[in-house]
This record gives structure tokens, sequence and C-alpha cells, in this order.
């Protein structure tokens, strides 16, 4: 049996949807190994799929042939993995942040935006003294690839796939032929994807044990989160109708909604799709109804989908993240990135918390969005037992988006 007029193979899908679920499977008993009441929860499931893909990308790619040809699909499937994981995430966290977020934005706007931009402009000027550091160091590298690589390592330490796209199509055109573009991005790839790893797990481990040195009462933390539930309980006396049980009719209209907007581009910059379907999915949670017709999918189908995206996020970019990661791996990349992961994340910390005032849950919450770190907002509704948390990562979260993708830009046009 074969799939698309005999291309692809049923058993080469099987085998890909095995080795997915898999990763799944042992990623999650990773995850819950806790040790002193930290653990790596999800993210347990990027760092198997960074090994699978270290150990068995051959494999995989061996199995995804297209038939009577030497062509894999095998990038393309997991890239489909990544993108579908990412939208029900982003989708999810819309949703769940909606009722809350405009109110909780008004209150606290000027705060969001000055983190967001504390952050990514920490973020930008610890890359731009590592690629004068990586000069001295390096002196037979060009100019041009090591602004390639520091800048696709701060991309992965801030686990921006828009200033990842970004950096790729600004050092391209940088390049005097054809051949110096296609190094140069290959080099802005590789530095992303030796930074995504601790990219992810830092900021995971970092909102696990703030709390932890603090010794923090979730319960209270909890109460100190800044949110308006006032129209939330005002929808309760109104008969709403579903168009389905579950509520997967409005959820997959925001999403066709949100690539829609995501899709619109100006100068070279847009939203993406993460940033239109969140901005979609905002503002159905935000409104909650159209007349007597519910906006709103259950808030169970939404943990669901927000758990099943972010598995899937991790496992399609682990994986070829994984296959390159050995190949080309040198200590001194991983710790520039290690130093640009961590350096945003202190500043924007005590930032929010001595200049800001910002309660920590809040604070946690705006750090996750400024280092617009998906599976860090995960664990930290985990940790904290609250969706709440999710208010302040949105509101931060497209700040730091347009930032890092400017900053990115910037970086390699001036340094």
């Amino acid at each position: 049996m074969a799939l698309l007029g005999g291309l692809l193979s049923v058993k080469g899908v099987a085998y890909l949807s095995f080795s997915v679920f898999l990763v799944a499977a042992i990623g999650y008993a990773l995850g819950k190994i806790t040790i002193k009441g930290v653990n790596l929860g999800t993210a347990g499931v990027f760092i198997i799929a960074l090994l699978f893909g270290c150990f068995f990308y051959d494999s995989l790619d061996a199995q995804l042939v297209i038939k009577g040809t030497e062509t894999t699909y095998t990038g393309d499937a997991l890239k489909v993995v990544e993108n579908l994981g990412l939208i029900f995430f982003v989708t999810s966290v819309g949703f769940i942040a909606g009722p809350n977020f405009f109110g909780n934005l008004k209150k606290n706007f000027k705060s969001y935006v000055l983190l967001g931009l504390v952050i990514i402009a920490a973020a930008s000027l610890t890359c731009v003294a590592c690629i004068f550091v990586g000069k001295s160091l390096s002196p037979s590298v060009s100019a041009n690839e090591m602004k390639a690589m520091l800048v696709g390592l701060m991309s992965g330490a801030l686990t921006s796939t828009p200033a990842f796209a970004s950096a790729k199509a600004t050092i391209a055109s940088l390049a005097t032929n054809v051949d110096e573009a296609v190094t140069l991005e290959s080099v802005v790839t590789v530095g992303y994807g030796i930074a995504y790893l601790f990219g992810v797990v830092g900021v995971v481990l970092f909102v696990q044990i703030i709390p932890k040195i603090l010794k923090a009462d979730m319960t209270e933390e909890v109460k100190k989160i800044s949110i308006n539930k006032n129209e939330t309980k005002a929808r309760k006396h109104v008969k709403l109708v579903d168009m389905d049980e579950f509520g997967l009719m409005v959820f997959s209209l925001a999403v066709i909604l949100g690539i829609m907007f995501g899709a619109i581009s100006y100068n070279n910059f847009s939203l993406t799709t993460t940033g239109g379907c969140l901005l979609v999915a905002l503002v159905f949670g935000h409104f909650g109804n159209i007349g007597r017709l519910n906006i709103i999918p259950k808030t169970s189908t939404l943990k669901i989908l927000r758990e099943l995206g972010l598995m899937f996020f991790l496992i399609g970019a682990g994986i070829p993240g994984g296959a390159k990661f050995v190949e080309y791996f040198e200590l001194s990349y991983f710790v520039y990135g290690v130093v640009m992961t961590t350096i945003p994340m202190v500043i924007g910390y005590f930032v929010a918390k001595h200049l800001l005032k910002l309660p920590l849950l809040n604070t946690l919450g705006s750090i996750t969005g400024g280092m617009t770190s998906t599976p860090a907002l995960g664990t930290l509704i985990n940790t904290s037992g609250t969706e709440d948390v999710a208010t302040a990562y949105a509101a931060t979260y497209p700040i730091a988006l347009v930032a890092i993708v400017v900053a990115s830009q910037l970086i390699l046009l001036v340094c």
C-alpha cells in the first residue's frame, strides 16, 4: 500500500508515527524524574528527541524514502509535526489567557513592554559581545561566518524561530555569491541547533528553581496574579450555544484566521503562524461569545491540545536538531549559547522584581514570554498550578517576538 500516488509508503508513515510516540513515551518518563523538587517535565521529551536524532535519524531517514527516487521526506515530515504542535499549543494558550489578558495588559502594559525590551536588549548586547570575543579567539573564521554563527546561537538561545528565519534571509543578502549564501545560511542553522537545547532546558529549569530558592508559597503567589475575572463570571449567566461538544469547530476557526493573519507581511516582517494564532485566540477568548454562540472550547479540550501541541513541537524540533548536533558541536559555541540564555533571564528577573515590583508568577510568566519559550510556559503552568500565568506570557511574547527579529537583522547588518 502507498500514499500520494504511490510516492509515500504506509510503512514509512507508520515508522514515523512509531518513532514520534516512542520518543514521547520515554520523554515523559524522563521528565517525571524529580530531584529536590525539580524536574524536566515535558522538556524531557525534547532531550529524548535530541538523543533519538543523534542515534536513529539515519534509520528514520532510510524508511522515509519517496518511491522511485533517492529523496527522503524526513525533514518535511518532522517540520509538519513541529508546526502542527506549535499551532495547537499557542492557540490553546491564547484561548486560556484570553478572558483575563486585556485586563491584565491594561494594568501592567508598561511593565510588560519594558520587560520584553529589556530581555531582548540584554540578549542582543550579549550576542554582540560574543561576536567580538569570537573574532579575537578565532581569527581564521570570516566576519560573516562568525556573525552568522552567533546570531544563529542567539535565536536558538531564545528559541525564536522567527528570528532564526529572519537571520537566514538577512545573512544571505550579505553574501557575494550563491555558494557563500548557502554556507552562511547553514552556519545560522547550526548555531540555532547548538543553542536550542539549553535555550529550552535552561528556561524550564529557571522557572522551577527560582520559586525553590525563594521558598515561595505557590498558593499565596497565585492570589497575587493581577487578573480581572468580572467578565468571566458574568458570562456564566448567559445560556450559550456550542457548535460541538468539545469546541473543536471554534478552535479550528481560530487556527484558520490565525494562519491568515500570520501570513500578512510588511517589509519582510509578519506575525508568523505562531503570532497570528495566538492573537486570534486571545481575541476569541476575550469576547467569549458572538451573540449566543460560544467561541471558547472546553477547558479540558484546551488543556489536552496544549500538552499535545507542546509534545509534537518538541519532537518535531528535537529529532532533526539532534541529527546535526554532534556533527557541528563545539564547546565554545555551546558556552556562548548558555551565556545568551542565562544573562537575559537573570537581568529580566531582577528588573521585574526590583524595578517593576511584579509578583513572582507575573515575573516568571513574563520571562517565559520575553524568552519566547513555549516549553517553559508549559512547565510554569504545571509548577504554579494555574493557567493565569499564561496572561503574562501572552502580554510579553509579542513585544519580544518583534524585538528579536529586528535585533537579529540589525546585528548582522551593523556589526
